[in-house]
């Protein structure tokens, strides 16, 4: 199935710019639709609704709260502009819990693109794309801050580990894996015991030509495939996102979290 309909997340961070670019790159690549959308929780760090506080108070919690979402406004405004797309790209404003709104409206899209998180980000418009990947049930594709690849795509690489989450994410990426027309496949340690061969068959079958790496258990995972991404230079990482529980790999560090820390390229997260 083509991917026709995009949503972009926008907070204003360096990442969400990034993000915002590669979408409208990808999106003139596909024949696509991109809405943009800002997230955001209320800025209120006191409840206002106490007779306590001063109303000069208030009006400066208002204020503040206005001023932040005007500037990512008027970021997101020049933006637009700059890739002309200002009849065609519009902002959306929703509040609520960011997470947990993108990953409800990502249900609506064939994808989600965001930046990468970054702690410097206010804490009102922050989000997580591991978290969304988890709850929305959509391809989160996450952009690094500092990426100005664009979103052409001459190759492709697929993390295999032959779970569940790692098929849901080639199915969800298998429409840019055809137009690629070659995927790497990366396998790094135990794997279920499916003969390989099957899966490089089933991408032939979608007039994909894929190659099969495979590195022993003793390698680190996400080292492993940040180093080989920054060697062999794919234009897209494709990885099942928490194929273990989100608890344990928030608690231990996890494929997921240390990928997403080091790689330097696009990474469609799939769960």
């Amino acid at each position: 199935m083509p991917m026709m309909n995009l949503l972009v997340a926008f907070n204003g961070s360096d990442g969400s710019v990034a993000a915002l670019r590669y979408a409208a790159s990808l999106a003139d690549r596909l024949g696509a639709h991109v809405t943009a959308m800002l997230a955001h929780s209320s800025h209120e760090v006191i409840d206002k609704r106490s007779r306590w506080i001063p109303r000069e108070a208030l009006a400066l919690l208002e204020a503040a709260n206005t001023d932040i979402l005007r500037e990512i406004e008027a970021k997101f405004e020049a933006e637009r502009t700059a890739l002309r797309l200002t009849n065609a790209l519009q902002l959306k404003e929703v509040t609520g819990r960011v997470d947990s709104v993108l990953s409800e409206a990502a249900r609506h899209y064939d994808m989600l693109i965001v930046g990468s998180h970054a702690d410097t980000d206010d804490a009102h418009v922050t989000l997580h794309p591991d978290r969304i990947a988890l709850l929305s049930g959509r391809p989160v594709t996450v952009v690094p801050a500092d990426y100005d690849g664009g979103g052409g795509l001459n190759h492709a690489a697929l993390a295999w580990d032959g779970g569940r989450s790692a098929a849901r994410a080639l199915s969800d990426s298998l429409r840019l894996f055809e137009e690629a027309g070659r995927v790497d496949v990366l396998t790094v340690g135990p794997r279920s015991g499916w003969p390989i061969d099957d899966l490089l068959t089933h991408l032939a079958r979608h007039g994909v030509e894929a190659i099969h790496h495979e590195w022993p258990k003793s390698q680190p995972v996400a080292t492993t495939l940040v180093n080989w991404c920054k060697r062999n230079r794919p234009s897209l990482l494709v990885l099942g996102a928490f194929e273990h529980s989100k608890f344990r790999e928030d608690l231990l560090g996890g494929v997921t979290s240390d990928v997403l820390s080091q790689i330097d390229i696009p990474v469609l997260l799939s769960h």
